[in-house]
């Protein structure tokens, strides 16, 4: 029987969101490619990355979970073992889909071949695949686009490569590439992306760097990495927030949440919407003004922090919503609270827009057409573009029935439209959120009797 969320009249209390999946994924693979063992507090227990942890273990590294924190006993950069049958089931993980094969190529030999489920055979992996050929890795994939991916460990050149459209993923796998390969590798890209990779492999002593748009990394023979430590996921707390900017008469306190400036852009498309979030934000550059008037120039200043995760609280309360338009620059740092974007433009005055954010059609499910039918089936008025969507304000939802099409992010949104509507939603498909946040029904539903 499918899960139904009423509409309720004001949410209230505290909420601890799981940990990072981005972090926890990137976690374990470098923990993977360390010599000494790392350890990892706050390690996401979740589908995705229970499949990084599979396949962690399945190239040769050891994994001892304990109370609160993993220990991870890596094989060295070049010491990934090739399984019996060489292959690794990715699950629905399309992070570890697309990163992985960075490490692999670089290997002295051996053959991998990346696999996952239905939803992961239709997600396209040409944007890494065309990159690490130009470094002279051999990798297949079907009709050069889709999954399964196979992988030949070879003799890898640095190189530098231009990125036309953002991706944390591309970028962390070619930085992946760029440490086995000779010579320098340099990636480009148009805009900011999550920083995650960059910040970790500093910490652990690897030769990376930033300047402006472009990251540097040399080849290493080695990492050092002692901990991580994971904080909350800003996109799990994200439909949280949602939620208490939405129902009238809320206010929450999100606790122990990563604060990255490359993670919050949601928080602040919220804020200029007219949400009330409170919260010490990481600052970004100065040079970065969001990507709507900082000319190309200008933000060659870029140099992001590479400290520690930030982390913190956010106390955020329901208020009145104002329609805006986020622009292609801002997509990647808000990719995946994009669908919140939509369910905050019902209840905005206004013409709320969604430009250049194309890469929503190629998630887990095509997002754009997701968001725009389930919310339509709703009672919204809303419209799906080539690259996002667009939705006019109608004072709120009717209620109805909302299918999540496998897709975690669609679940938990369908669920927070329930809490805001008139008649309540009936989400098809809840289980889809074990992927990232298990505990999601558990969350919200406390946040009806704090």
């Amino acid at each position: 029987m499918n899960p139904r969320f009423d509409p309720v009249h004001g949410l209230s209390g505290a909420v601890t969101p799981p940990a990072d999946k981005s972090i926890s994924h990137r976690a374990a693979l470098v923990g993977a490619m360390c010599d000494e063992p790392v350890t990892v507090r706050n390690f996401l227990n979740a589908a995705d990355t229970r499949s990084t942890l599979d396949v962690v273990l399945a190239l040769g590294a050891g994994v001892d979970e304990r109370e609160g924190e993993l220990v991870i006993r890596g094989v060295g950069l070049q010491g990934a073992f090739e399984p019996t049958d060489g292959t690794l089931d990715v699950g629905n993980a399309g992070t570890l889909m697309r990163i992985l094969p960075g490490w692999l190529a670089g290997q002295p030999s051996g053959r991998w071949t990346l696999d996952g489920d239905e939803s992961i055979r239709r997600r396209p992996v040409a944007r890494v695949v065309e990159p690490l050929r130009s470094m002279g890795a051999q990798v297949e994939a079907d009709d050069d686009r889709l999954p399964p991916l196979t992988v030949r460990g070879r003799r890898l050149q640095g190189i530098g490569h231009t990125l036309q459209v953002a991706s944390a993923q591309v970028k962390t796998c070619l930085i992946f590439a760029g440490m086995l390969a000779s010579g320098q590798t340099r990636v480009t890209e148009p805009t900011p992306s999550r920083d995650h990779t960059e910040r970790m492999l500093a910490r652990a002593r690897a030769p990376v760097e930033r300047d402006g748009l472009t990251v540097r990394v040399a080849a290493t023979d080695e990492l050092e990495l002692d901990e991580v430590v994971v904080p909350g996921d800003p996109s799990s707390a994200a439909f949280l927030v949602a939620a208490a900017c939405v129902v009238p008469g809320s206010r929450i306190v999100v606790n122990d949440v990563g604060l990255n400036w490359t993670r919050n852009g949601f928080l602040r498309i919220a804020e200029r919407m007219g949400a009330v979030i409170v919260g010490e934000l990481e600052d970004p550059p100065p040079a970065w003004d969001g990507g709507r008037e900082a000319s190309a120039t200008a933000r060659t200043g870029l140099v992001p922090s590479l400290d520690t995760e930030p982390a913190g609280e956010l106390d955020v309360c329901a208020a009145p919503l104002e329609a805006t338009t986020v622009v292609a620059e801002e997509v990647p740092l808000a990719i995946d609270e994009l669908p919140l974007v939509a369910l905050l433009g019902c209840f905005a005055e206004g013409e709320t827009v969604v430009q250049g954010a194309a890469e929503l059609r190629v998630k887990e499910t095509d997002r754009i057409a997701g968001v725009v039918e389930g919310l339509r089936g709703l009672g919204a008025d809303i419209e799906a573009t080539e690259d996002g969507f667009a939705v006019r304000g109608s004072g709120g939802l009717r209620g109805g029935s909302f299918d999540a099409r496998g897709d975690h992010r669609l679940a938990m949104l369908g669920a927070v439209a329930g809490l805001a509507s008139r008649e309540g939603v009936e989400v098809q498909g809840m289980e889809a959120v074990e992927i990232s946040y298990p505990g999601f029904e558990d969350d919200l539903r406390g946040l009806l009797e704090g």
